[in-house]
């Protein structure tokens, strides 16, 4: 058997649309890791928010957050866990100026700690709705470099927020606008991306290229999927990334897309 990485999205590709696994995606999934396969979340969220989908399959695998940002393995101390930060400087000055560059809320995060403005109700997955004393953003409690920064923000603003990090921290951060409804983008580490953190993976566990399998359905899938031997879109991807995908699934999130396209392609028990 050749053994694979596979690397998954959370958000819209292993999730159903209420942000849940279904029974027949944790069992796919264990299957996957059980018959020596490396089954990875690759996923932008933070590790708050994606610990519990890892623990509820049950993996032992590396995991990547901040959409390639961070990779290390849960629950453990990995001697090749890498974390690449950001200047807490840039966290500050924004702070700073966010009225005028209409900044509503902000919030500054590494593995372990998060910062934010003030309490939030938008995302609240993604925005904490509450924080204590010592979580309010200044420059007091930010006392380590953050990874990411996620910037909520009036979407007429847009172009002047991002011009101005750029023209600022351009040849330290990259800035990703999200796709959805809410006016939200994050700042990370100059070329930080999910395909960084899959090659990473990739050389720990000597895996070539060809036997890289990724699924992806969002624009910060775009570089994974290119990457990967195998770059899968879900059914319910945006176009941009059916076009780079090597396959696409013929369900979507909703009905276990991702567990029916692996079953038949790694010729799982059923």
């Amino acid at each position: 058997m050749n053994q694979h990485l596979i690397a998954i999205d959370l958000d819209g590709t292993t999730l159903n649309n209420q942000s849940q696994l279904s029974a027949t995606t944790i069992k796919t999934l264990r299957q996957a890791a059980k018959n020596g396969h490396i089954v990875s979340i690759v996923t932008g969220r933070p590790y708050r928010i994606s610990a519990n989908f890892y623990d509820q399959i049950g993996l032992k695998s590396p995991m990547v957050n901040f959409n390639g940002a961070l990779a290390h393995i849960p629950h453990q101390q990995w001697n090749r866990e890498y974390q690449m930060s950001i200047d807490k400087e840039i966290a500050l000055d924004l702070l700073q100026h966010g009225s005028e560059l209409g900044i509503g809320t902000i919030t500054a995060e590494n593995k372990l700690h998060l910062w934010a403005n003030h309490e939030s109700n938008i995302m609240p997955d993604f925005f904490p709705s509450a924080i204590t004393k010592d979580e309010i953003l200044n420059s007091i409690n930010l006392t380590s470099d953050p990874t990411a920064l996620t910037l909520q923000y009036n979407p007429a603003e847009e172009k002047l927020l991002v011009q101005r990090i750029a023209e600022k921290y351009g040849s330290a951060v990259d800035v990703r606008v999200w796709g959805g409804p809410s006016s939200i983008l994050e700042v990370v580490s100059k070329g930080i991306q999910k395909a960084r953190g899959v090659d990473y993976l990739a050389k720990q566990y000597n895996i070539s290229k060809q036997n890289i399998i990724a699924f992806g359905d969002e624009a910060n899938d775009e570089e994974m999927l290119s990457y990967a031997g195998r770059g899968v879109a879900m059914k319910n991807a945006i176009p941009s990334i059916k076009q780079v995908a090597n396959d696409t699934t013929t369900e979507d999130n909703e009905h276990d897309g991702l567990a029916h396209y692996l079953t038949k392609y790694l010729k799982l028990a059923q």
